[in-house]
């Protein structure tokens, strides 16, 4: 059968009538209209959108760099998060927040005392030069050496360095510590380049801000205002970086002068995403994503029961715990922008057990507590505490001149010391001015010693009218009234402003007093934490991923630089404490840091209030981006590599 000729085809046409023509042209135009549906339909099935690996990204900062160095840059800040891309880590953190192999992989000693580190192979710096466990142990002697002022320094003391080869090194630690793996998620710098820098003049070398880097990016501009002010840093792709090939071409920080014009310019597209300041959290704008991370920290009340002796007693602590209203704290003072804690070890970030003690709000419970703590309701003002005041001491002997080493005259002569005769030596000795200030002292009271017995002058005797009236003025009986005032010491800014009034009225709901006492910032550590000069502290505290709570609730650290900030003490906690430290099994070191909150809680030296999420909006056109736990600020940048802002289609495999 042969297929019919093209002039075949054109004499069929032309033997059509119209409405022939047009149902012949309606019939081809559906079939290929549902032959082409059918081929996207095909194609959206059978492919996927993945990120076509290029693009460009803006992450906008309110500040400067100072330091592109990891021996300078701290945990948090804008130099942290830029050196996050350019350098990478010996070790690293997973989105779980668990430690992982980085450059390098690890082994520690059944002892726990050394750590031996093999570098992975095919690692090179930005320059072409081979990475060497040289880079690292130069790196670290740095770090310790003290003419160079690093802010790491202090978690390096003591830690000695082994070069076993080009690839491998041992650190030596003088004693077990659990935590210390969490010192070596550090980025090495590369020895050949930094050994040619004076040392004096360290932090201010050129390459501090131009580095040889071993990360997923290097530095390809710094773009100057005109004063030599830095207003962007671009990074671009590093092609010796050992790691997977990051989807973005190029991550851009601009740096702004205020929030302002941050905002202004996310809002107009120059900057793709920033994290805001507290009130700018909730900013409403379309085409936005927020993202929230959580890290291992919490904010509580700590109390210091040496400023404020209500705070002492574990029933009016208990009381307040009770009486406070974590959820609305949350809702009102964040935004429910975080999860409530109610230990030192937030329960979200850390997988244990759950507590034996916990204060939910209970009013009627905080007002029983109170009552049972002595501390009662009055008809106005806070509630108050009567103690009945027993008597120190009483005169009960006829002391006259004469009176040798005796443990009244002792007393006598204190109380006309407070009371006539300043100067008045005591010496257990009733002499001639003892004898005078008797005389002055009745001279004082006439109308309670002298006149009633029809006497006109003072005999300076001690006898029954004379005792009374010294035990009555130096010894008086009688009951003294505490009323439960609690000052609240915070920083003065937000949210903890809000929190504190929170905290003020719903302690005044039970008849406490509160009295919040806002500190400027700049001066909040330095004249109030640090000297523990506070009642109540609305305060912050940062962990690790590895938690180690010895600085914070070991009964030796209750003084600066240690950060028991509610001077706490219990035996038990102190040894449990030192045990996590050198205890390398983490099941054992779990099963005791139970024991610690749990011991913690029941003493309740602290109101445990929340853990604050870390909030990083962008805008909905980047993808990749996945939040989780992170161990600082600056760990949001730990999956950039997987960001994207243009994609591709392609068959599934």
């Amino acid at each position: 059968m042969q297929f019919p000729s093209l002039n075949y085809w054109k004499q069929f046409f032309k033997i059509l009538s119209r409405k022939e023509k047009l149902v012949l042209g309606g019939l081809a135009i559906l079939a290929v209209g549902s032959a082409t549906a059918l081929i996207a339909i095909f194609w959206q099935k059978h492919t996927i959108e993945v990120a076509a690996g290029t693009g460009s990204y803006t992450e906008g900062v309110v500040g400067q760099p100072r330091f592109l160095n990891p021996v300078y840059v701290s945990s948090s800040g804008i130099d942290s998060s830029i050196a996050r891309l350019l350098y990478a880590n010996l070790l690293e953190y997973d989105q779980n927040g668990q430690i992982v192999s980085g450059l390098a992989d690890y082994k520690i000693s059944d002892d726990g005392k050394t750590y031996e580190f093999i570098l992975k192979d095919g690692l090179y710096w930005s320059d072409g030069k081979p990475i060497t466990s040289d880079d690292a142990i130069y790196t670290i002697k740095i770090i310790q050496d003290p003419i160079y002022k690093s802010p790491l320094r202090a978690q390096w003391l003591g830690v000695e360095t082994e070069r076993i080869s080009d690839s491998g090194f041992r650190l030596k630690l003088k004693n077990p510590y659990s935590s210390f793996l969490e010192n070596c998620v550090i980025g090495p710098i590369p020895q050949h380049v930094w050994e040619t820098a004076d040392s004096k003049n360290f932090a201010l070398s050129p390459f501090n801000l131009k580095p040889v880097v071993s990360g997923p990016y290097r530095v390809k501009k710094l773009n100057l205002s005109k004063d030599g002010v830095i207003k962007s840093v671009e990074l671009e792709r590093n092609p010796k970086f050992f790691g997977k090939k990051p989807n973005l071409e190029q991550i851009i920080f601009a740096f702004f002068d205020n929030y302002d014009d941050l905002v202004a310019a996310f809002k107009s597209g120059r900057v793709q995403g920033f994290t805001p300041s507290f009130d700018l959290v909730g900013l409403n704008s379309s085409g936005m994503n927020s993202y929230d991370y959580f890290m291992p920290r919490y904010f509580a009340i700590f109390f210091n029961p040496n400023n404020n002796k209500a705070l002492a007693d574990s029933q009016v602590r208990t009381a307040l715990s009770y009486a406070t209203d974590k959820n609305e704290i949350l809702n009102a003072a964040l935004d429910k922008k975080g999860v409530i804690v109610d230990s030192p070890l937030p329960a979200n970030i850390y997988s244990l057990a759950a507590l034996s003690t916990i204060y939910n709000y209970d009013i009627q419970k905080a007002e029983e507590t109170l009552e049972l703590a002595g501390y009662k309701r009055q008809d106005d003002g806070p509630r108050v505490k009567t103690v009945v005041r027993q008597h120190a001491f009483q005169f009960t002997k006829t002391l006259v001149k004469g009176t040798k080493l005796s443990a009244d005259v002792k007393e006598l002569q204190k109380c006309l010391a407070q009371e006539v005769m300043p100067d008045l030596e005591t010496n257990g000795n009733f002499g001639d001015k003892t004898f005078e200030a008797v005389k002055l002292f009745q001279e004082k009271y006439r109308k309670d010693i002298l006149d009633p017995q029809g006497i006109d002058q003072p005999n300076g005797q001690v006898k029954q009218a004379t005792r009374e009236k010294l035990n009555e003025t130096c010894f008086p009986s009688g009951n003294a009234t505490t009323p439960l005032i609690i000052k609240l010491t915070v920083a003065n800014q937000e949210p903890l402003l809000k929190a504190a009034q929170n905290i003020k009225s719903q302690w005044e709901k039970i008849g406490v007093a509160v009295d919040i006492n806002p500190i400027d910032i700049v001066s909040f550590e330095r004249d109030v934490v640090k000297p523990r000069v506070y009642e109540a502290l609305l305060f912050g505290q940062a962990l690790g991923m590895i938690p180690d709570l010895y600085p914070f609730w070991h009964s030796n650290q209750k003084v600066d630089p240690g950060l028991n900030f509610a001077l706490y003490e219990n035996k038990d906690v102190d040894k449990l404490l030192e045990e996590i430290r050198t205890t390398a099994d983490q099941n054992a070191r779990s099963q005791k840091l139970e024991s610690v909150q749990n011991l913690i809680a029941k003493d309740a030296p602290a109101i445990f209030l929340y853990n604050p999420s870390y909030t990083h909006l962008v805008s909905e056109s980047v993808k990749g981006i996945n939040s989780g736990i992170i161990a600082s600020p600056s760990q949001i940048f730990a999956d950039a590599g997987n960001w994207f802002v243009t994609t591709k289609r392609v068959l599934k495999r």
